[in-house]
């Protein structure tokens, strides 16, 4: 097998790097090189075959590192295959629908990219690790994540099902 691959991320706590070295290991597992990275960290992806790019959704808005890499890389993606995954929903009983269209509205107002995968995955939550401002945001009664105790709801089983079909969509032998 052939076909050097970056997988980078953006992340607030840490549940999307987790699901990027998951996805890095499906890959490493079926012979690919592939270097893992924190979106920030990328310099260039002109080294490349393919590109995977990991990010949160909060509040209906990808991080905005994840965003800010894609413009910042914008011409040279457009030179490779992408695939995007995103952790939006927090609990396996929220919408996922509407967790996807908020990926399918991003994809739609970035129409110079074509990713060759997308998915939306359900993330984890722990308030223990929250920063003061979400915090805050965590206090009002209606807010979503009043009274929200810790878990993990992420479906490894669907992440991996995801990242083995990565080659074939990039069309890397």
């Amino acid at each position: 097998m052939s076909g050097r691959v970056l997988v980078t991320y953006a992340t607030r706590y840490g549940s999307t790097r987790e699901v990027a070295q998951s996805v890095a290991d499906t890959l490493r597992g079926r012979g690919y090189d592939v270097d893992v990275k924190p979106c920030s960290d990328v310099k260039d992806v002109g080294e490349y075959q393919a590109v995977v790019v990991g990010a949160p959704f909060y509040i209906g808005k990808m991080l905005k590192r994840a965003t800010e890499f894609l413009e910042c890389h914008k011409a040279a993606l457009q030179s490779v295959p992408v695939a995007i995954f995103s952790l939006g929903p927090l609990r396996a009983s929220d919408d996922m629908a509407e967790a996807r269209e908020q990926l399918d509205g991003l994809l739609r107002k970035t129409d110079w990219l074509e990713p060759v995968a997308a998915e939306m995955f359900v993330g984890a939550y722990d308030p223990s690790k929250l920063r003061w401002l979400d915090k805050l945001a965590a206090l009002p009664p209606a807010s979503p994540l009043h009274g929200l105790g810790a878990h993990d709801d992420r479906d490894w089983d669907a992440i991996h099902s995801w990242a083995v079909q990565l080659p074939s969509a990039f069309a890397l032998s």
